[in-house]
């Protein structure tokens, strides 16, 4: 059981009303600290404590307002699933995968940067796809975005240290209204599961958990990773 400190800090989290970053916006307002989110709709935020609403579109022009003193970490929840072969995308499509997976990111993140770096003990969390290494069919527009985004990892590690440390999780398909289509129904769900060495698709209290501890403290010695929390997709075959 990993032990959190208890002093309670200020996180900003985008898209944290639903799937993944909603457990991540739970789960920190558990332990008690306090949570802006970032998002277009309010979901069930308001049955949590500590947590205030702020309405944003990551695809508008400008990045957010944000009126805060101290932020202790930074997580980028918002992605896209557009599974289509090559030939039927088109140039739109990676367009709009690029400005929800990467430009909302760099626009989101730039106004409260010099934030992150003064608090000196900072944490950013990202979000990539088992896609981009492994390489899967149909893949081919969410994985030049999350790529990307893979990239400005590492750069940002790099760039931001030793006052902020930048890690990624990419997970491969897990149960989340963004990936409703896909595990539409308990048939669909298995056959997803069985392409996994642990025979089943992920949570998204599962991946909140890793986003939760790369914002704690508990990591305080890991910067410029990209996490592969995918079932054992990206690692091992099962017989």
């Amino acid at each position: 059981m990993l032990s959190y400190t208890s002093m309670s800090k200020n996180y900003v989290i985008v898209g944290g009303s639903s799937g993944i970053g909603y457990e991540l916006t739970k789960q920190l307002s558990k332990a008690g600290h306090s949570v802006t989110v970032l998002s277009r709709s309010k979901g069930e935020l308001d049955s949590l404590s500590n947590v205030n609403h702020v309405v944003y579109d990551v695809t508008s022009d400008d990045g957010p307002n944000l009126d805060l003193e101290t932020i202790d970490g930074f997580a980028y929840c918002p992605g896209t699933i557009n599974l289509k072969p090559f030939h039927g995308l088109k140039l739109k499509d990676f367009q709009e995968d690029f400005e929800i997976n990467v430009k909302g990111a760099i626009k989101t993140l730039q106004p409260i940067v010099n934030q992150l770096k003064k608090n000196g003990n900072a944490s950013i969390v990202f979000f990539s796809t088992v896609a981009v290494q492994q390489g899967m069919p149909f893949h081919s527009s969410v994985a030049t975005s999350k790529g990307a985004i893979e990239g400005l990892t590492r750069t940002l590690a790099a760039e931001l240290a030793s006052s902020v440390r930048v890690n990624c999780i990419a997970p491969s398909i897990t149960d989340t209204p963004l990936a409703k289509r896909i595990l539409s129904s308990d048939e669909k769900k298995e056959s997803s599961g069985k392409r996994h060495a642990l025979n089943r698709v992920g949570t998204a209290e599962e991946v909140a958990k890793m986003a939760t501890f790369l914002l704690s403290d508990e990591s305080s010695w890991m910067t410029g990773q990209i996490i592969g929390l995918d079932g054992g997709m990206s690692a091992i075959r099962p017989l």
